[in-house]
């Protein structure tokens, strides 16, 4: 079993090719109960799309692992490690609904970040209206706000929506995080 233990009660277990749908069912279950919240309906779709999630997973570099705590999945993330300049992303990141709010998400974070030692910085992206992933990522882990996408500065790595949904545009926070000694 490749298992990380980093900080005390969490666990990084990579995930195998058998477990990616359970995976992207979780990951799209947690995402759904905060964008349901948001809009006030029920989605017709899932989010991310298995689409994204498989296109994450399956990037150049890219690392997909189970968040354990006490031999139970209780999350996941997918980071892309770029060895060469060490700028690595985080491309998902989530806390099971039932076990937020409880340290995980930090202690996974630090766990994620002792894993890759090497890191120059870390960036990421979360829609606007999450708020509680704001907090999360500014106020827990120490990444600084860079860029705000929006439909008059859209983000140069999503796809267009179809001509007839041009009005969803996905408002999202990009966020990076610089390793330098004062913040590792």
């Amino acid at each position: 079993m490749n298992e990380r233990d980093y900080s005390g009660m969490v666990k990084l277990q990579r995930a195998d090719a058998g477990s990616v749908s359970e995976f992207k069912a979780a990951l799209q279950d947690s995402f759904r109960i905060a964008a349901e919240a948001d809009s006030g309906e029920p989605l017709e779709e899932p989010i991310p799309s298995d689409a994204d999630i498989e296109q994450a997973i399956a990037a150049t570099g890219a690392a997909t692992y189970w968040i354990v705590a006490d031999d139970q999945r209780v999350g996941g993330a997918v980071v892309v490690i770029d060895e060469i300049s060490n700028q690595n992303a985080l491309s998902f990141f989530f806390i099971s609904t039932s076990r937020q709010s409880r340290g995980l998400g930090l202690q996974a974070w630090k766990a994620i970040e002792k894993a890759y030692l090497n890191t120059k910085s870390w960036e990421t992206v979360t829609p606007y209206f999450e708020k509680r992933n704001i907090h999360f990522y500014v106020n827990r882990c120490g990444f600084k706000i860079v860029e705000f996408f929006n439909k008059f500065n859209p983000d140069p790595n999503q796809i267009p929506p179809p001509a007839d949904q041009q009005g969803d545009v996905d408002d999202m926070f990009r966020f990076v995080k610089s390793m330098d000694a004062e913040s590792a």
